[in-house]
């Protein structure tokens, strides 16, 4: 029986080792904290991030990172995006040049602005790499629920070895070469999550909320092309697929930040309350950051970041949005790479 890894007990990472564990494989999984590898290990079950949820005894926790890494073919790193270099560099000294590694996490590095295909290949060179990502909440996925992923990679035959291992019945895996806008993607909709929680706490409807994903699509894909990315990667799973079920789902983490800070909590008061990584709210500081650097109008992200990191008021970040200059739909689409003239 092949062996696969799992660094990271949190939920999407568990989700992944069902699935792995589900077609065959013996899956490692590590945590730092002894304590959730004892619970896990005896009650088989993750109950801080999928309660009810048993794990088959063939997955093991353990807080032995050498081992976990030894003999994996596939080293998925499931941990906050903001955790990726430091455990890369945790990892370097097991990992051997064969074992390929994929990446779960959906964010931009803090203070680099770089994807965490770059953050991991300044880490760890000589490792092929596959992003995985899609419309996929861990609750769903743990219970086997269908639900369609991507994996991402410039060597589409390593995409296509990913694809192969977690690919079931109710996991379907597609493959793309475009790692730069399957990345991005991903990053990007947290913050457009956020900004759709937002609304659903001040009380807006489905009109609201439909022209905030129709147009938060847009800016994602106006910095998307700007950066490298292929546009039609937008309109995929990884772009549009993911964007609509974190904007719209009670599982998105962001969707539930973005309601507390409508209903009028700060941003303190919402990450205590939500007791888990939010990423679109580093995601939003750098993507404005980048979107500055680049020149790139991307007024969603601009009125989230002001709610965020500048103290203002929700409302008036809608005000601003809705009394901008007027604009031509389809003159804009074409001007930023949407469509061929």
């Amino acid at each position: 029986m092949d062996k696969m890894c799992v660094v990271g007990t949190g939920s999407w990472g568990s989700a992944l080792a069902l699935a792995l564990c589900k077609n065959g494989y013996k899956v490692d999984m590590w945590t730092r904290n002894q304590n959730q590898a004892d619970e896990i290990n005896s009650t088989r079950e993750n109950s801080k991030f999928l309660p009810g949820v048993v794990f088959p005894d063939g997955i093991k926790i353990s807080t032995d990172l050498e081992s976990v890494i030894k003999d994996s073919k596939i080293v998925v790193l499931a941990v906050p995006s903001q955790a990726v270099r430091s455990v890369s560099k945790q990892i370097k000294p097991f990992i051997k040049k064969d074992q390929i590694i994929v990446d779960v996490a959906k964010g931009l590095e803090k203070g680099t602005g770089l994807r965490l295909s770059q953050v991991v290949k300044e880490e760890l060179p000589d490792n092929e790499y596959v992003t995985l990502s899609g419309p996929s909440h861990a609750e769903e996925v743990s219970r086997y629920m269908p639900t369609t992923i991507v994996a991402a990679s410039p060597n589409l035959k390593v995409a296509e070895i990913v694809q192969e291992a977690f690919m079931n019945p109710t996991l379907r895996v597609y493959t793309n070469p475009d790692i730069i806008g399957v990345e991005l993607g991903g990053a990007l909709k947290n913050i457009i999550a956020c900004g759709a929680g937002m609304c659903d706490g001040l009380g807006y409807g489905d009109n609201t909320k439909a022209a905030l994903m129709t147009r938060g699509i847009t800016e994602i894909g106006r910095l998307g092309v700007a950066m490298g990315a292929h546009v039609t990667t937008f309109t995929g799973l990884s772009g549009i697929g993911d964007l609509i079920v974190t904007c719209t789902s009670m599982h998105s983490r962001n969707r539930r930040a973005g309601i507390l800070m409508g209903q009028g909590k700060s941003l303190e008061e919402t990450l205590d309350e939500v007791q888990m990584v939010v990423e679109g709210i580093v995601a939003t500081e750098v993507a404005y950051k980048v979107s500055k650097d680049l020149n790139i109008d991307m007024p969603i992200t601009n009125a989230i970041y002001s709610v965020l990191y500048q103290g203002v008021d929700p409302k008036e970040a809608v005000k601003f949005l809705m009394t901008r200059n007027k604009k031509n739909e389809m003159e804009e689409v074409v001007n930023h790479g949407f469509v061929h003239n």
